[in-house]
């Protein structure tokens, strides 16, 4: 039995996915606990579902051996106390218009690539991960969907409106905000407004622009830090704060700016409300807390145009919320995000699928 790729990909509540696979035709059981199910390769997604909550199970795969990405032993995630608020769904970095993929910038690593695109005539890799994206979020039916920006490859109106078209599907649930590549032809693209503030029952979703044109790295300038703290002041509901850029990681490349990483610090640590900071742009897995501002997750979600093809799925309670990310699980869509793992000379797998605690987790009030 040839089984590859064995990965624990998400962990919820009730329930654990596993993704793998194996020879065609081949049929693969995977157990949690007493639990179990057989899936048919070559690309395998093991659902197992009606776990209890804040639990340890045992994970097996046949053919495949424990590791880092597939441990013996897994605890469910805690389920937050009290009545659903809302589910939210949020996809980034979804670039349509987008040819090739697998280019870091540096011509040594990139000329042994592989860089990676498809034929002709092929669907284009964005609208074929980002159409099966949308046909799961329409089977979760969330309350609201957000996509966090790098809407486009380079800022066209055609690949904008290919975005609309796609994600458009969601109807009156869909609210976006744009990324340093929607504002690499025109600064006007794709601006929605932001910031700007979406009210549910006992829950505010604040969407910030962290976008400077002609740079990769963000920013977030003090007019939208006063905004955060007057929404944030204005409420007891807890606020979720959805953005493009994820703060200062070392490299002001990828996140804020240092000082308005400081700045925004001082702002959640004003606000216990604030409880979650949501960003993309690396195209990895991360989560990161700090001691200003406690527990709270700062997070940053891969991509939905390849390996792994992810979105997240929140559901957010009156004592919390978990982060789930879902893996696209469609075969033609499996089939390229299977490729897309050999990036970066073999390492894009290690690079930004992150640990199952940066893919998924619960955080309380």
């Amino acid at each position: 039995m040839a089984v590859a790729h064995a990965e624990l990909m998400s962990v919820g509540p009730d329930e654990m996915v596993v993704t793998f696979t194996s020879d065609p035709g081949e049929a693969v059981s995977t157990r949690v606990g007493d639990a179990e199910v057989t899936t048919v390769g070559p690309f395998h997604t093991a659902r197992i579902a009606g776990l209890e909550p804040d639990t340890e199970y045992a994970l097996d795969v046949d053919g495949a051996p424990a590791d880092r990405w597939l441990p013996a032993r897994v605890r469910t995630l805690a389920r937050p106390a009290g009545r659903l608020l809302a589910t939210i769904a949020s996809a980034n970095d979804v670039h349509f218009g987008e040819t090739e993929c697998g280019k870091t910038g540096d011509p040594a690593t990139d000329a042994i690539g592989p860089v990676l695109s498809v034929p002709p005539d092929a669907t284009p890799y964005p609208e074929l991960m980002n159409g099966a994206v949308v046909d799961e979020m329409l089977a979760l039916d969330p309350d609201v969907v957000v996509v966090k920006g790098d809407l486009t490859d380079s800022g066209r109106a055609e690949e904008y409106e290919a975005f609309l078209a796609c994600y458009g599907r969601l109807g009156d649930r869909l609210h976006h905000v744009r990324g340093n590549h929607d504002a690499i032809r025109n600064p006007q693209l794709a601006r929605c407004g932001a910031p700007y503030a979406l009210h549910l029952d006992g829950l505010v979703l604040a969407v910030l622009d962290t976008v400077v044109p002609g740079h990769v790295g963000g920013a977030l300038p003090e007019e939208q830090r006063a905004w955060l703290d007057e929404v944030a002041g204005g409420t007891t509901d807890p606020v979720l704060v959805f953005a493009h850029h994820p703060t200062y990681n070392a490299d002001e490349h990828y996140g804020l700016s240092l000082a308005d990483h400081r700045a925004l610090l001082e702002v959640v640590a004003r606000h216990e409300n604030i409880v979650g900071y949501l960003a993309g742009h690396t195209h990895t897995n991360r989560v990161v807390r700090y001691p200003e501002t406690g527990d709270v997750p700062f997070v940053e979600v891969a991509c939905a145009k390849d390996y792994p093809g992810a979105w997240a799925e929140y559901r957010v309670y009156e004592g919390g919320y978990t982060q789930v990310m879902r893996r696209v699980a469609a075969p033609a869509v499996r089939e390229w995000s299977e490729v897309g793992r050999t990036m970066i000379q073999g390492i894009y797998r290690d690079l930004v699928l992150g640990s199952i605690d940066d893919r998924c987790f619960t955080h309380t009030f």
